[in-house]
Order: structure tokens, then C-alpha cells, then sequence
């Protein structure tokens, strides 16, 4: 038989929490890569805020060797997938490289949002989908209840599903078992010409650019010239090896394997994830189809604290978008920040994770301006702009219509909670499409709502009305017409406008008044008096004031006249406003951030 016989390559897929990284852990641990000493939770997840947030966000693999109940050895490459809504493009990144996926489905939660978007994922890819259902130790349980959603809400066959308890360890041979009887082993012709697809890719400091590839057709090996289609870019192989936790070099790598690839790429913008590999000497007939196109929904700029560190943000950028696809970005520049670049995310979430890997991976202190999404906007003379940043929003006065793009988001949650969530939704300009029972307990609610009321806080809203059991996924479907403001920020009459943002004009009054208590709090008072005020147009809507320092002046006049403590009162007052005409308002980085947190209740 061929080695690829002995070859299978599938994903887990679930929703948010239904215990991938968990049942990951436990395939390792029984397939004895890792020593125990070595081995610690969530070992797939390596970025530190992947531990911290209990959330994968990076798809990982790791080829396990298997010995099976039929006596034979099996490498099993095992992808790991993320399970939030924001992160779905790694998932059908990681599926292009399977021929079979693990559905996981929570024994208490049962068939929620990302269970059934991730489903719809794997059959698009023409995958052999096999239900487990995790978590049965659990004392609130429900494995008939479970096993009966599988059935009707996801139209898999209960016979093939698999009890599991990742935890307790329970099940896991199962599902290795299950991997090697009822996944097909790869297909492909180790003697045709290279066709391999790239589906991730990191950097190195000691090696340069590492792809991560599937080999559909042909082998690879140490020595090879290869050839990038998409730029005709081409090397000389390093090494090639499979992912155990660390890399392993192999001599070859053969049609159906899944590894990794060193081949001196230095520049990291050569490498771009779903292009195909080659061999320059004998190229195959055409480039994998690769993925589609990933469309960012929220804009926000981001800036370096310090001007100096401008030029570390740009390598910054460059490496995390090998590692990141679906990050986009373009040079910007700010009358109060400086340069920087405007960033395009797939949602709020993935922004955050963003942020937090440019400071800690790469050492960088940043500004974010408030997140916002894409306007259509039509002038009066009829051409049409797509307006994401406030900086270019036309004159008001040559403005015909605008238009907002709106999603329909599905949100699952106990029956209990139904009020709450109507009452966020409408709070938020949703509107209600319908409502159904998936369960006695258990309904789905279906609105139609403007992304913009989305972006800001909406999902961390939703988790704490209904206690962390409230599931959300959305799509985009269209884009309708909405009374668009740009709403500015001025500091002592000057506008700054990093603060600004376009919003309905029905909120433009309550984010001005957010935003001006919250720069009140957290710009430092000075010797004379600082206005904030929020303006749409020349019509101030809100204002705060961050009160002077007032020194004692009259502390030495103890009895006389009172015209003296006044001469010295007037003489303060007239040096304040000396002090204002030359004074410029310092705002502390903290101020430019509190302003996008979400708002307090």
C-alpha cells in the first residue's frame, strides 16, 4: 500500500467554548509527542492572548502518529480551528487542507450559531463530517436532547455520532479511531508535477518566512528549486518537515501530506496565503483555485505613540499580515497623531487581537481612532463615494443620500432572555424579522440591524444580558439609506480629529456626551479652564469642562481691606487668560482610548 493510505487530514470545528483546543490536547497527549513535564493546556493555542481569553485564534497543525486497532501506524495531521464568528475565514483555510472534520456540539448548549455557520463551511469544501458530542460528563448534560438537534437541525446520521468527554479524556481513541475508519485518505500522484497550496505562513527571525502547505500533487524535497505561480517568485527548498509541536525535518514531503517549508524567502510580501507551489523546472498546468477574498466590515487608524516608532509599526504590519491574511491596511496621516495606517478588520473582536499583538509580539505602544464601517455616499452631482474614514467625509452641503451596509444577525439564547435581547436589538435600530423555537427552552431570534450599532459594544452587551448563554453570528446583507453625521471633538475650539466619527444622526447627541465626560475624566486639568465640546457641523450638541487649578492667592491678605484680595483676584484672572491664548491642551494617550471603550451603564 502507499504511504498515503496511512495519511488522514481533518479539522475540529465548533462553536465558541464547545472544547476543540481541549480534545486537541487530549489526541496529543495519547499519541506520546510531548512529555508530560512539557505539556501543558491549551498547548496548540502559542499566542499568550489565545491563553488569557480561553479562545483559539490562529488555526494550528500538528501531525500525530496513531497506531490503530487494525495494527497498522497512521499520521494523523490534525488541524485546530477557531471557534468565533470573527475568525471564520482561518477555519476555511484550515478545511482546504482537509478531506474530513470533527463537528463538535456541547452536551448542555446543544446546536448553536458557529456550530451551523462552521457546518455550511465544511460541506462547501465537500468534506465527510463526523458529530461528536462533547462535554458528557457534565451534570447538566442532555445527550438524547443533543443527539435529536444533530439529527433534525443539522441533517447528520446519529448513528455516526461519538461520546466524548475531552476533560475526563473519555471517547478520545473514538475519535481517532473514527478518523482513520471513516475519513478517506488523501488522493494525489506523488510522481505528477508539485501542486501545493499555502494556507498559513509565519516569520521567523533565525529562518525567514516559514510557509505552512498541503501538498495536492507531486513531492517536495530538500534542494528543489520551487516557484511561487502568483509572482513567479522562485527558491531553492532549505528544509521541509511536519508540524509536532516544534518542527520536525523530514527528507520529503509527498502528495496528501501536510507540513512546512524553509526556503530563504527574506521579503515577507512574497509569500501570500492560497497561492500554490511549484517546481520551477516542471511547473504544473495551473495554480490551485485558493480562497476567497476576505472583505473587511470595520476601519479604525492606527498610530504610533511616539512619532520615532512609525518605522517599527510598518514592519510590524508586514510580518503580522503574513500570519494574518485578511488584515488590510494603507498609510494615513493625522494633524494631532501623526502618520499612521488605516486598518480594515473582519469585526471588534479581531481589531482587539490586532492591537494586542502589535504591542506585545513587537514591542509597540499604539492610538486607535474609533472603529467605524463603510458608507456609500451619493454627492449631488451623482458620482458615488465608499467613505470608511471620517477625514473624508464630503461638505454636508454637496451630500444627496448615504447608505449603511446592515446585517441579519441570528442570536440563540434561552427563551428567559428573549425581552432583554428585543430590548437591545430595537435600542440598537434593529428590526425583527422572527423568531423560532429550536428547542422547548432554547429559541432563535433574526433582526436586521445596522453594522455601525454593532461595531462599538453590541456583542459584550449581549453577553452580559443574558449571562454569557447568548450565541450571535451575522452576515451582511445589503446597504440602506441612513441620516449620516460626522461628529467632531473640540478641545478649547480646536478640532481634533482623531476623535471624530460618522454616526446616525438620531446617537450623534448621546456618543457626543459619552465621548466628552470620558475625555473629562482623563485629560489633566491645567491652570485655566479646558472646554471639550461635540459639534455636528458649526452646532455645538454637548460640552464638558475640566476645571483650572486655582492657587490661593489671597492666603497672605489675613484682615484689611477687601479691594486688595479683589486687585489680586482680577490679577490672577487677567494671567489665566493670558495663559489660555498661548496654551496648548496635551491629551494623554489613555484619553484617545477611553473613548472607544464601551459605554458605561
Amino acid at each position: 500500500m502507499s504511504r498515503k493510505a496511512f495519511i488522514r487530514n481533518f479539522s475540529i470545528i465548533a462553536h465558541i467554548d464547545h472544547g476543540k483546543s481541549t480534545l486537541c490536547d487530549r489526541m496529543i497527549q495519547k499519541a506520546d509527542i510531548v512529555a508530560d513535564r512539557d505539556f501543558h493546556d491549551q498547548i496548540l493555542d502559542t499566542m499568550d492572548i489565545e491563553r488569557e481569553r480561553g479562545i483559539t485564534i490562529k488555526s494550528n497543525t500538528i501531525c500525530l502518529p496513531y497506531s490503530a486497532r487494525d495494527g497498522n501506524t497512521y499520521s494523523l495531521n490534525l488541524i485546530d480551528t477557531p471557534g468565533h464568528v470573527d475568525f471564520s475565514y482561518e477555519v476555511s483555510r484550515a478545511l482546504a487542507s482537509c478531506e474530513g472534520a470533527f463537528l463538535l456540539v456541547d452536551a448542555s448548549q446543544g446546536v448553536e450559531a458557529q456550530t451551523v455557520a462552521n457546518l455550511y463551511l465544511a460541506l462547501e469544501h465537500d468534506l465527510e463530517i463526523i458529530p461528536v458530542i462533547n462535554k458528557i460528563d457534565l451534570p447538566s448534560a442532555d445527550i438524547d436532547w443533543v443527539r435529536g438537534q444533530i439529527e433534525d437541525d443539522l441533517g447528520l446520521d446519529p448513528e455516526t455520532i461519538i461520546l466524548a468527554s475531552a476533560k475526563q479524556g473519555t471517547g478520545v481513541e473514538d475519535v481517532m479511531e473514527a478518523a482513520v475508519n471513516f475519513l478517506p485518505p488523501p488522493t494525489g500522484d506523488p510522481e505528477a508535477p508539485l501542486q501545493a497550496l499555502i494556507f498559513d505562513s509565519h516569520y521567523d527571525p533565525f529562518r525567514g518566512t516559514v510557509v505552512h502547505f498541503r501538498i495536492f500533487e507531486g513531492s517536495v524535497r530538500a534542494g528543489d528549486t520551487i516557484q511561487f505561480m502568483s509572482n513567479q517568485a522562485a527558491y531553492k527548498v532549505e528544509e521541509v518537515g511536519i508540524f509536532q509541536i516544534v518542527r520536525v525535518p523530514r527528507k520529503a514531503l509527498m502528495a496528501g501530506e501536510v507540513g512546512y517549508m524553509i526556503a530563504g524567502i527574506k521579503t515577507v510580501s512574497d509569500t501570500s496565503i492560497g497561492d500554490t507551489i511549484t517546481h520551477k523546472k516542471n511547473p504544473c498546468d495551473k495554480p490551485l483555485p485558493g480562497f476567497k477574498e476576505t472583505k473587511p466590515v470595520v476601519f479604525s487608524s492606527i498610530y504610533p505613540v511616539g512619532s520615532d516608532e512609525y518605522q517599527d509599526l510598518v514592519v510590524a504590519l508586514e510580518k503580522l499580515k503574513l500570519n494574518d491574511a485578511s488584515l488590510i491596511y494603507e498609510k494615513d496621516t493625522s494633524a494631532a497623531l501623526g502618520f499612521g495606517f488605516r486598518c480594515g478588520f473582519l469585526g471588534l473582536l479581531h481589531l482587539e487581537v490586532v492591537q494586542e499583538r502589535l504591542e506585545r509580539e513587537y514591542d509597540l505602544s499604539l492610538i486607535l481612532t474609533a472603529p467605524s464601517v463603510q458608507y456609500e455616499i451619493t454627492l449631488e452631482d451623482g458620482a458615488e463615494e465608499i467613505i470608511d474614514n471620517p477625514a473624508l467625509y464630503p461638505d454636508p452641503t454637496t451630500i444627496e443620500s448615504a447608505r449603511e451596509p446592515f446585517i441579519r444577525a441570528s442570536i440563540i439564547v434561552p427563551d428567559d432572555y428573549m425581552g432583554a435581547v428585543m430590548q437591545l436589538c430595537m435600542e440598537r435600530r434593529g428590526i425583527n424579522k422572527n423568531y423560532q423555537y429550536h428547542t422547548n427552552k432554547r429559541m432563535e431570534m433574526v433582526f436586521e440591524l445596522p453594522l455601525s450599532e454593532v461595531v462599538y459594544d453590541f456583542y459584550d452587551k449581549l453577553k452580559s444580558i443574558t449571562q454569557g448563554y447568548g450565541s450571535f453570528d451575522y452576515e451582511i446583507i445589503d446597504y440602506r439609506k441612513t441620516d449620516l453625521v460626522k461628529l467632531d471633538i473640540l478641545i478649547n475650539g480646536e478640532r481634533v480629529d482623531a476623535l471624530s466619527q460618522l454616526v446616525h444622526e438620531e446617537r450623534a447627541y448621546e456618543r457626543a456626551r459619552t465621548a466628552c465626560d470620558k475625555l473629562r475624566e482623563e485629560i489633566p486639568r491645567q491652570m485655566f479652564k479646558i472646554a471639550i465640546q461635540g459639534a455636528v457641523g458649526g452646532k455645538i450638541i454637548a460640552r464638558s469642562t475640566v476645571s483650572a487649578f486655582r492657587k490661593d492667592v489671597t492666603a497672605k491678605c489675613y484682615g484689611g481691606d477687601i479691594t486688595r484680595k479683589r486687585k489680586l483676584l482680577e490679577k490672577q484672572k487677567k494671567g489665566k487668560k493670558r495663559m489660555k491664548m498661548v496654551g496648548k491642551v496635551m491629551i494623554p494617550q489613555s484619553a484617545f482610548l477611553s473613548v472607544l471603550k464601551a459605554d458605561k451603564d
